[in-house]
């Protein structure tokens, strides 16, 4: 399961993501710079996106390139489910699970 990017018409579709995680739930900053996203291990089915899993919150610039770990939580489904980013798209609010 990877990101790709593409025009409100369908035209340019893009990949972003190539790797053999499971990234979900991508979220443009307010800059239109960045996406922060959440990847499962591939160890997590595709079809599933559970709420309460060792996940990745990872950072990569809105054009592509390399993804960078910014948190590890305990989440998944729900964790960045709405707009996340402060208006200044300086930092990412997000749910994390634990006990």
């Amino acid at each position: 399961m990877q990101i790709w990017r593409m025009e409100p018409d369908g035209a340019n579709q893009t990949q972003l993501t190539f790797d053999d995680l499971n990234d979900w739930f991508p979220h443009v900053s307010p800059d239109n710079k960045w996406l922060v996203f959440v990847s499962f291990p591939k160890e997590v089915p595709a079809d599933q996106h559970p709420f309460y899993e060792r996940v990745y919150l990872r950072l990569m610039p809105i054009e592509g390139g390399e993804p960078k770990v910014i948190g590890y939580l305990y989440g998944g489904q729900g964790s960045i489910n709405v707009p996340s980013w402060s208006p200044d798209s300086k930092k990412v609010a997000f749910v994390s699970n634990g006990d």
